[in-house]
């Protein structure tokens, strides 16, 4: 006989962690930065445009280009930022951050069309050098003022951009960047132009055409992985994983699942505890798992913890369906037999393909010695060959509750 334990851990029981708020400083962050962007790059716009075309600069006025999609970038990155920041609601539980990838997607496609194009014109151009106006010297000081206000926004907005986490101040940041390296090849196909070889402008128009087409590219698809739930790199899953197999009463842990949510990521996991623990204890390990995770790695935005009783298995060929709790609850009845009168409470562990009940009986058969070893032996007997029942132990409850 036993004292009366607590109810056995449902071994599906969910904990799920409601989304943070939005960092309104972070926002103003994001906006500030891109509006000194949309101001940096509004200049060079119409300083590339109007040199390079009164330079004769094919070139430059390429960069010219690259400048105006900068700045259609900086008005995508305001409107997705504003966006983004709305807090979570009905329709978006886990918030609008996705906001922020689609632009990055949008972002990139846009940036290697801009290259297609500029290739395509470059290609033109480098089919009749010959007829090429020479480009005055103006066209050259001007891309060296573009390469050094280029350098110098990259270098603050990737600045904003790591300390945020947001992968699309990140893409436009690197977009500024690729400016830069293109304003540096224009000042050499410039410096090349002026000392007497033509056909340098029209290739280092062609070669920032290129250099555009790649980086959006590499945008887009950095975007697309995160669309389609590409997961956290080995490290941080790693780590993830550390901090939820060291939380008190995790006895293991499988089926891991992250996935990126702009600058955040979302969680899922199924963690194993004790089969006969009640379902409150077993609530509270999965919870404490979850609060771990969020305190430890502030990349996480959301964690879904599922608990498991025994490890997730398929049921092999041949396997008993085990039917729900009245089906078993009166087959159990048979099995005890008639001479037991009502049972106080019945606890049934789902365990592998079989289970194990607790029955808990009244008190005044509580202390009948033999009836209970009867009880035993004929409940022992039936168990051999029962289709559903593995075990079968008899409590008594001799305290008040």
């Amino acid at each position: 006989m036993a004292g009366e334990e607590a109810p056995p851990a449902h071994p599906h029981a969910h904990t799920l962690a409601r989304p943070q708020p939005v960092d309104p400083e972070r926002f103003q962050a994001a906006q500030r930065c891109t509006w000194i962007s949309v101001a940096v790059n509004s200049v060079l716009t119409v300083m590339q445009v109007v040199v390079g075309y009164a330079a004769h600069s094919q070139s430059l006025m390429a960069d010219g280009l690259h400048s105006l999609s900068d700045l259609f970038a900086d008005f995508m990155v305001l409107y997705a930022n504003r966006k983004g920041s709305h807090p979570a609601d009905t329709d978006h539980p886990y918030g609008h951050g996705r906001i922020e990838t689609a632009a990055s997607l949008v972002l990139g496609l846009g940036m290697a069309a801009t290259g297609i194009g500029l290739l395509f014109v470059a290609g033109s151009r480098l089919q009749s050098v010959d007829e090429l106006a020479p480009v005055a010297p103006l066209a050259l000081w001007t891309a060296l003022a573009t390469l050094a206000a280029k350098e110098g926004l990259f270098r603050y907005m990737l600045g904003v951009a790591e300390r945020l986490r947001s992968p699309l101040l990140v893409a436009n940041a690197w977009h500024a960047r690729s400016d830069a390296a293109s304003s540096l090849v224009v000042a050499v196909g410039i410096s090349g132009s002026l000392l007497g070889y033509r056909i340098f402008d029209p290739m280092a128009a062609a070669l920032v055409g290129f250099m555009i087409v790649r980086m959006g590219v590499k945008f887009a698809w950095e975007a697309l992985q995160e669309l389609i739930d590409t997961s956290l790199g080995k490290e941080e899953v790693a780590a993830i994983r550390a901090t939820l197999r060291a939380t008190p009463g995790v006895l293991g842990l499988h089926e891991l699942r992250t996935r990126r949510m702009a600058h955040q990521a979302l969680v899922d996991a199924h963690v194993l505890v004790d089969a006969r623990i009640s379902v409150s204890e077993g609530h509270r390990i999965g919870e404490t798992a979850r609060l771990r995770v969020l305190s430890a790695h502030p990349e996480v935005l959301d964690v879904l913890v599922h608990v498991d009783a025994e490890e997730d298995q398929l049921p092999a060929e041949g396997d008993t369906e085990l039917p729900d709790r009245d089906v078993l609850m009166a087959h159990l009845r048979g099995l005890i037999g008639e001479g037991v009168p009502q049972l106080e409470k019945t606890l049934l562990h789902y365990l592998g393909n079989r289970v194990e009940a607790e029955v808990f009986l009244s008190q005044t058969i509580c202390f009948d010695a033999d009836h209970i070893a009867r009880l035993e032996r004929h409940i022992a007997d039936r168990l051999l060959n029962d289709p559903y029942f593995s075990a079968v132990s008899i409590n008594c409850r001799i305290a008040p509750v």
